[in-house]
C-alpha cells in the first residue's frame, strides 16, 4: 500500500466502522473511497456488508453477529487495507445530463445571476461548461453532490426552503450543484431541470450516478425537454 495513504478507523455504532483519510487531496480522497468500495465488494472477509462513501470518509458496514467485537472487525479491516494496493488515481465514467434552463424550470436563475454579477446567459454558459465530479450520494436516494461548480456561481442556500421542487430540479447550494431525483422540499437555488430519471427503485442499479462519476450538464431547449419526457434512462 502506498505509504502516503494514511487512515484511522473509528466505530460507528456496533455495526459499522468509519475510515478517515489523511494526507490526500480531494481527488485522491474520492479515489481511495472508491477503491475501498471495490475492495469490500471483492473481499472474501466474512461479515462485510457494504461500503458507503462520504465527503471525507467512508463507512464500512458489517454483520455484528459474525464478529465478537468492533475491535476484532477493525483489526481485520485494517489488515485488509494494509495488504491491498489502494489506487489514488481514477477516471470514473462520464455521464451527460440534459438540462433545460428555461425560466419555468429555473425560478432562482435570475437570483443567482444577480448574486454573481452576471447575465442569465453567462450563468447558464458557465454552469453547463464545467465538468463535475460526484462526491457522494446522500440526503435522499440517488441525490448527487456535484463538485466542480465555478466559484463565481456559488450561492448560499435559501433562508426559507421551498416545500417542494419537481423531480429533476438542478440546483446550487453553497459551492456545489445537485439534482433532485424525486419531488422533495428544497433549500437550494433551483436553476433548471433535467428530464432524466436519476433514481428508479425498480431498476437493477437504482441510481443513475455513483460516487466518482464525471458529469457534464448539456443545455437543451424546452422543446427538447418535452421530447425527452417519458423516456426511460
Amino acid at each position: 500500500m502506498n505509504v502516503a495513504i494514511r487512515f484511522e478507523i473509528a466505530p460507528q455504532g456496533d455495526t459499522a466502522a468509519e475510515i478517515r483519510w489523511s494526507g490526500l487531496d480531494h481527488a485522491a480522497l474520492i479515489a481511495a473511497n472508491l477503491a475501498v468500495v471495490r475492495l469490500v465488494e471483492q473481499a472474501e472477509l466474512v461479515g462485510l456488508v457494504a461500503a458507503v462513501p462520504g465527503f471525507e470518509t467512508i463507512t464500512v458496514h458489517y454483520n455484528p453477529l459474525v464478529w465478537e467485537s468492533w475491535r476484532a472487525f477493525s483489526q481485520a479491516l485494517r489488515g485488509l487495507l494494509l495488504e491491498s494496493q489502494l489506487a489514488t488515481s481514477f477516471s470514473g465514467k462520464l455521464i451527460e445530463i440534459p438540462v433545460c434552463y428555461a425560466a419555468e424550470f429555473g425560478p432562482d436563475l435570475e437570483l443567482v445571476a444577480a448574486h454573481a454579477g452576471l447575465s442569465v446567459a453567462e450563468v447558464v454558459q458557465r454552469h453547463s461548461g464545467a465538468e463535475y465530479r460526484v462526491q457522494m450520494l446522500g440526503f435522499m436516494p440517488g441525490f448527487p453532490y456535484l463538485d466542480g461548480l465555478p466559484p463565481e456561481l456559488a450561492m448560499p442556500r435559501k433562508v426559507k426552503p421551498r416545500l417542494e421542487v419537481a423531480a429533476g430540479s438542478v440546483a446550487i447550494g453553497g459551492i456545489q450543484t445537485g439534482v433532485y431525483p424525486v419531488a422533495a422540499p428544497a433549500g437550494w437555488q433551483v436553476i433548471g431541470r433535467t428530464p432524466l430519471r436519476l433514481f428508479d427503485p425498480m431498476a437493477t442499479v437504482p441510481a443513475l450516478l455513483s460516487a466518482g462519476d464525471r458529469v457534464r450538464l448539456c443545455p437543451i431547449s424546452m422543446e427538447e425537454f418535452r421530447a425527452w419526457e417519458g423516456r426511460s434512462r
